[in-house]
């Protein structure tokens, strides 16, 4: 049960996670970057980058990278935040709204994959 729990959440986690890079860059690229013609704030997606390998990898490091990355994805819900707050136009609100959504969704999946999956120490 709880490796079925898992791989469910493995898979929800890495696709949000992969969305989350989509989105970035086609948002400050083609659909409502911040200059016209595109910025460099699509560089924001590179970061994302670091938990994708970790995540990808099949090994005993999967569970420390979700572990931290619940922290890491927290900065990029803050910009969701800020940019459906603030910003003027209805597309790049609504983009917020999607990044806040797939933060969300990829936090959630972390943490019951980390639940699923038995502590390190506790392993014998």
């Amino acid at each position: 049960m709880n490796s079925d729990r898992a791989a469910i959440a493995h898979r929800v986690g890495f696709a949000s996670l992969v969305g989350l890079i989509v989105l970035a860059v086609l948002w400050e690229w083609l659909l409502a970057p911040i200059r016209p013609g595109g910025s460099w704030l699509v560089l924001k997606a590179l970061p994302l980058l670091i938990p994708l390998r970790g995540i990808c990898a099949d090994c005993a490091r999967r569970r420390y990278t979700y572990q931290w990355s619940t922290m890491f994805i927290l900065v990029y819900f803050a910009e969701g935040v800020v940019r459906a707050w603030s910003d003027v136009t209805m597309l790049s609100r609504s983009l917020a709204g999607l990044e806040l959504l797939l933060c969300s969704v990829f936090f959630v999946a972390a943490i019951v994959y980390v639940r699923s999956q038995p502590s390190p120490l506790t392993r014998r």
